[in-house]
């Protein structure tokens, strides 16, 4: 299967990648109640057996359960406007908003449309650096002078940048992560192309435009797509995390539930229209299902680009993508709109055509009651988490239990951890490091289930922290953590020996990761 390896999500990339726990990013807003002017802003999702809308219920079966094998949280299927599908397997619930990374990039994308279609933004071939004159730019020359609005949508801006889309280290989110300035960074960024000339996956470009929306309008991007995009879907106002004060995240961060990421793609369904009125302006969603911009990407030749979307061309796929398979994939000759969310990376590929294959006709087809048992025993069985082995306590639970053990600058970030085993109900607590200077450590804590299933403990603005533990000798406890709506899964390793304490496990890119420690005694 192919594996495809996205761009990370988060500015704060480098420490957010490499730990499960930051809290560096800063979350804007909460959620609000929408206005109920009219009767398509209370629109609310209407269900249809997939048999109704010409689908196939024993292939979207077999989806759901290849879902299970690929760490799905989610996968939301809706055809002619209704969802003939909506899986959430457990410990994910529809309740908690999940975390669509470099979708956001597309979510940007739509801002700046609706810019353009008021007049707010006069031209795509506006030139960059005219929004910036405030600020003094390096390495400026022709090249950098060229960058327009478009060539940022289209990734074609030239700018040199590493961000490791198929592999590799991300160096340029790592720099900028550890930049006083984040704009500053990408601003005096040297050029590696003239502008137009290729494509190179670059999330600098969202950031920039996300400030260009801020310097327009006077608003953060997130509080314009509230007022233009969300309140007219009927979206509550979501969490979107910032990267400073008024700044919102261009290229990640956006938290929604599925369904409301699904109205999106049914915006793009309808060529920019919604209860009759043009949020985007026309030719917009058209020149992206024309894309013309080569990806070159080893994993799929046939991949194009434009405004911020992702086209299979030779499967007639639409698509934004996020990290570790965040997907919101349109299908314009099937009608079809899918959310999929996750936390591992995935075929698109292999997604497109299951989900296309599961397309049986235009009408509807005649009821199958075996499929649609199927269906329905598969999404039960996806909703119950399944509990791992659980071996015997030793005695060493006792001896650390309510110790803490702190530990030296590691990739996990990982402050100290204390774990209280022998309480009822069993918890922890930790500190971790973060890139914020006003918050240098973040405090969480939480239950953790030592029966073989995740505890569900606090939201964070990266998701609901989970823990679980299992004793895997006498001297090895290992910690399974999952940020529920977020897009990780980490295995922790504490070996203790005597009144030491030795943490292991692998970082978000892979590489092992050691950390010896003392326990100073019980708290």
């Amino acid at each position: 299967m192919q594996v495809q390896r996205l761009a990370l999500p988060m500015l704060a990339g480098l420490v957010l990648a490499a730990s499960a726990l930051s809290g560096a990013a800063r979350a804007q807003g909460a959620a609000e109640p929408m206005p109920q002017t009219s009767q398509w802003q209370t629109w609310q999702w209407q269900t249809s057996t997939p048999e109704e809308q010409g689908m196939d219920s024993a292939a979207l079966a077999r989806l759901v359960n290849f879902g299970a094998d690929h760490s799905l949280d989610n996968l939301l299927i809706a055809r002619h406007g209704r969802i003939v599908l909506d899986a959430y397997y457990a410990p994910y619930t529809p309740e908690i908003p999940h975390l669509f990374n470099s979708v956001t990039k597309a979510v940007t994308g739509t801002l700046v449309a609706m810019l353009l279609r008021d007049g707010v933004l006069d031209s795509l071939d506006h030139r960059m650096v005219d929004f910036f004159g405030d600020r003094s730019i390096a390495n400026l020359d022709d090249r950098k002078r060229a960058i327009t609005v478009q060539t940022m949508l289209d990734m074609t801006s030239g700018m040199a940048w590493t961000e490791g889309v198929e592999g590799g280290r991300p160096d340029s989110l790592i720099e900028w992560g550890r930049s006083p300035d984040a704009i500053q960074f990408i601003l005096d960024r040297p050029m590696a192309k003239a502008p137009g000339e290729a494509f190179d996956y670059n999330t600098g470009n969202a950031q920039l435009l996300a400030a260009i929306i801020n310097k327009l309008t006077g608003m953060s991007a997130r509080d314009y797509a509230v007022t233009k995009l969300f309140r007219p879907l009927g979206i509550a106002a979501p969490y979107w995390h910032s990267i400073g004060p008024g700044l919102t995240q261009g290229g990640g961060g956006l938290q929604l539930a599925p369904r409301d990421a699904a109205r999106i793609g049914l915006l793009y369904l309808h060529d920019g229209e919604w209860d009759g009125q043009r949020l985007l302006p026309t030719g917009w969603v058209d020149r992206i299902r024309h894309a013309t911009t080569e990806m070159h990407a080893s994993f799929d030749s046939s991949l194009r680009y434009a405004n911020f979307f992702w086209v299979m061309s030779q499967r007639q796929v639409v698509m934004a993508v996020g990290d570790r398979c965040q997907l919101l994939m349109l299908f314009p000759a099937l009608d079809i709109v899918t959310v999929v969310t996750a936390r591992d990376y995935c075929s698109f590929g292999r997604m497109a055509d299951e989900i296309s294959g599961a397309v049986k006709s235009d009408t509807a087809l005649p009821v199958n009651s075996v499929g649609g048992n199927q269906l329905a025993g598969a999404l039960r069985d996806i909703a119950t988490e399944k509990p791992s082995t659980v071996g015997a306590v030793p005695e060493t639970a006792a001896a650390i239990s309510g110790k803490t053990w702190r530990f030296p600058a590691n990739g996990f970030n990982l402050r100290a951890l204390t774990l209280h085993l022998t309480d009822q109900p069993a918890h922890y607590e930790l500190e971790t490091s973060t890139p914020d200077p006003a918050r240098p450590v973040t405090t969480l804590a939480g239950p953790i289930g030592l029966d073989g299933a995740y505890r569900l403990g606090q939201p964070t603005a990266l998701g609901v922290m989970a823990l679980k533990g299992t004793w895997q000798d006498n001297e090895t406890f290992a910690i399974d953590l999952r940020l529920v709506g977020g897009d990780t899964d980490r295995r922790w390793l504490l070996s203790f020996d005597g009144g030491k304490a030795r943490l292991s496990g692998k970082d978000r890119f892979g590489r092992d990761v050691k950390a010896d420690a003392e326990a100073p005694g019980a708290q």
